[in-house]
C-alpha cells in the first residue's frame, strides 16, 4: 500500500501534512527543500498515491562523542578510543495524523534503519542516533532497542548500535 521516495516539493503534497508537533510540520513546509539543496538532510516520503504525505523521516550524517556512550555499550561493540565516532541521524521522524494507527512510525523507521545500514556499508557509521521529541517517542525508540545516550544538553538523545541494526534485518 505505501512506498517511500525521495522528498519533490512539487511532487508532494505538504500543505496537507498535519501532526502531533508543529516544529515537525512547519519543517516539512518551510525548511526540507533548502536542507536538500544545501545537503544538510536527506528527506525520505512514505506515500499510498505518489502525493499524500503519510509520513516522513530525514537523515544526515553525524559524530558522536565517545566519551558519551555508556561504557558498557562501547566496551561490548570494541569500539576504537577515537574522540569521535560516525554515526547516521535521523533528525526528524513524524507520521501524519490522517494515518494514525495503522503502523505508519513503524514503517518509517524500518525504511530509515535499513537505508543506514545499507550507507554504512560504503560510509561508515556505528550507530543510528535520534532526538525523540517528547516521552511517546522516546517510549516508541526505547521500544526498538534504542539507548538513551547521557548527553546533558541533548535531552531524549537515543542511539542503536549498527551491529543491533544488522540484526534486525539478518533474519
Amino acid at each position: 500500500m505505501f512506498h517511500i521516495e525521495p522528498f519533490d516539493k512539487k511532487k508532494h503534497d505538504r500543505a496537507a501534512f498535519t501532526c502531533e508537533h508543529e516544529v515537525l510540520v512547519a519543517y516539512l513546509k518551510e525548511r526540507a527543500s533548502q536542507e536538500i539543496k544545501k545537503h544538510v538532510a536527506a528527506v525520505f516520503i512514505l506515500t499510498p498515491d505518489g502525493r499524500t504525505i503519510a509520513g516522513y523521516y530525514t537523515l544526515s550524517q553525524y559524530a558522536v562523542d565517545a566519551g558519551d556512550l555508556p561504557e558498557e555499550v562501547f566496551k561490548a561493540l570494541s569500539l576504537p578510543k577515537y574522540p569521535q565516532l560516525p554515526a547516521t541521524l535521523i533528525g526528524r521522524l513524524a507520521r501524519s495524523l490522517g494515518f494514525k494507527g495503522q503502523g505508519v512510525g513503524e514503517l518509517l523507521l524500518m525504511d530509515a534503519l535499513k537505508r543506514a545500514l545499507n550507507h554504512s556499508r560504503s560510509i561508515a557509521s556505528v550507530a543510528v542516533v535520534v532526538d525523540a521529541k517528547d516521552a511517546v517517542a522516546k517510549a516508541f525508540y526505547e521500544k526498538h532497542d534504542f539507548i538513551e545516550l547521557p548527553e546533558p544538553e541533548h535531552q531524549n538523545r537515543l542511539f542503536l548500535p549498527m551491529k543491533s541494526v544488522e540484526q534486525i534485518f539478518a533474519a
